[in-house]
C-alpha cells in the first residue's frame, strides 16, 4: 500500500497569505535533533493546561527536544523548520503512571505527545499555515543547513540576531520508525492535538559526543535556556529517510492559557543548504 494513498484530492484552506491543500504531504526531508534534560518545575510552570504533564527522567528532570527539518519535497514547497518540543502526557494524574513507558513508546502510548514550544520556519506561507490551522508557535527565521557524511548542522538567526546552532553527529543504532508524531499546540485558547503520520528509518545515539546546541541571545533562545536546559544532550537522532502526512488536528480542551511564542516580523527568511560529499 502506498503511504500517501487516499490523501488526494485534499481539502483547500486559506490562512493569511497561505492557501494549501490538507493534508500537507512531506515526501522527503533531512530531520535531525537532540534530547536534553531541563528543570521539571520550570517546565511544568509554562504548560498551557494543568492536564499536560511533562515526562520526568529518573533524575527528576523534564525533557526538551531541539530538532531541525530541512524539507526537500513537500506539497507546500521547500523550507526549513526548527521545533523545540516538550514530551508530555495529557490528562493523566501523576500517581497513575511512570514516565518510562511513554518515553520509550512515544505515540504508541495513550495520550503521549510533544508540546510545541517554538517552531520557527523560513517562509511566510509556512508560518501562516501553521499558526492559522494548528496554532503552532511559528515565526520567520533564517536557516543555513549543512549536510556532510559525518554530521547534520543548522545555524538559525533572525536577521542579525543569532538564535542557535544545532549540530548532530551521524551515529547510533538503526531503527525503523512507523510511529506517528503527536503534537499539542494552542489556537484561540483551545488545546489542539495533531497526529502526524510518519514512515521512515532513523538512528539513535546515546550520550552522543560531539553533538550540541549553542544558544544565541534571542527571545526564543532565552525562553529555552531559562528552563535550565542541560549543556550536554543525552540522546541524538536523525532520519536517513522519512515521509509524513500532516492533517488537521482536533480540539481536546477549551479555555487553556495562551501559548503563542515569539512572533517576529512579517518577512521571508533566508533558506540555504550545503551538501559536502566524502
Amino acid at each position: 500500500m502506498n503511504f500517501f494513498e487516499n490523501t488526494r484530492p485534499g481539502r483547500q484552506v486559506t490562512h493569511g497569505q497561505a492557501t494549501f491543500d490538507l493534508p500537507i504531504l512531506y515526501f522527503r526531508d533531512d530531520f535531525f535533533g537532540l534530547y536534553f534534560t531541563a528543570d521539571f518545575k520550570k517546565v511544568k510552570a509554562i504548560m498551557p493546561s494543568e492536564r499536560l504533564h511533562p515526562l520526568k527522567m529518573p533524575n527528576g528532570r523534564a525533557i526538551i527536544v531541539v530538532a531541525a527539518y530541512n524539507y526537500l519535497d513537500t506539497t507546500i514547497g521547500t523550507y526549513g523548520e526548527v521545533p523545540v518540543g516538550i514530551p508530555v502526557v495529557f490528562n493523566e494524574k501523576k500517581s497513575r503512571w511512570s514516565s518510562l513507558p511513554p518515553l520509550l513508546m512515544e505515540s504508541n502510548y495513550p495520550n503521549f505527545g510533544v508540546l510545541v514550544q517554538h517552531l520557527p520556519v523560513t517562509k511566510g506561507v509556512a508560518r501562516d499555515a501553521g499558526r492559522g490551522e494548528w496554532g503552532y508557535t511559528k515565526f520567520v527565521a533564517d536557516m543555513t543547513f549543512q549536510v556532510t557524511p559525518e554530521y547534520f548542522q543548522c545555524r538559525m538567526s533572525e536577521k542579525q540576531t543569532h538564535i542557535l546552532d544545532l549540530h548532530v553527529k551521524r551515529k547510533g543504532i538503526w531503527l525503523t520508525d512507523h510511529k506517528p508524531l503527536t503534537t499539542f499546540s494552542v489556537r484561540n485558547h483551545q488545546l489542539i492535538k495533531t497526529v502526524i503520520k510518519q514512515y521512515g528509518r532513523k538512528r539513535l545515539g546515546i550520550l552522543p559526543k560531539g553533538s550540541y546546541v549553542r544558544w544565541g541571545d534571542h527571545p526564543m533562545a532565552r525562553s529555552v535556556t531559562d528552563l535550565d536546559i542541560a549543556v550536554e544532550p543525552f540522546l541524538s537522532m536523525y532520519y536517513t529517510e522519512r515521509s509524513g502526512i500532516l492533517a488537521s488536528g482536533e480540539v481536546i480542551e477549551n479555555e487553556v492559557r495562551p501559548f503563542e511564542g515569539h512572533r517576529g516580523e512579517d518577512r521571508e527568511g533566508v533558506f540555504e543548504t550545503f551538501y559536502t560529499e566524502s
